[in-house]
């Protein structure tokens, strides 16, 4: 697999179920697992409003910085996710999902830096 397939394949997947969860929050009645994770219902609107922000902001081109706060926002969200779940006494599979997630982003953002920046980050290594 090359590197502009891994990166687009990895990107995708991330966006498409960032876009595809933050829609479920405002199309979905709203569910007791926020409760249950004792979140306030407003967050499930704020969570919904970053997530189809964040899914579109993978997509389209941006200012590095700008890309990077993405992809950071999108790993405290998948931290938390799981944290929360283990949390609360969840079975470990309600984790699994975040935890998929997390990789695939991970993945996405290793390859970014690859294939989009061209660098290893190399500028951070002081050449």
């Amino acid at each position: 697999m090359n590197l502009k397939s891994l990166y687009w394949g990895s990107t995708g997947l991330v966006a498409l179920l960032a876009l595809a969860s933050g829609a479920m929050y405002f199309v979905q009645p709203p569910t007791e697992t926020f409760a249950q994770l004792g979140f306030p219902d407003y967050f499930r609107i704020q969570l919904g409003v970053a997530k189809l922000v964040g899914g579109v902001a993978l997509l389209v081109p941006l200012p590095r910085w700008l890309k990077e706060w993405t992809y950071a926002g999108f790993t405290i969200d998948f931290g938390s996710a799981i944290i929360a779940h283990l949390a609360v006494g969840d079975p470990l599979s309600s984790a699994v999902t975040p935890m998929v997630a997390l990789i695939i982003l991970l993945t996405s953002y290793a390859s970014y830096h690859q294939y989009v920046l061209g660098t290893a980050d190399d500028d951070q290594l002081g050449d």
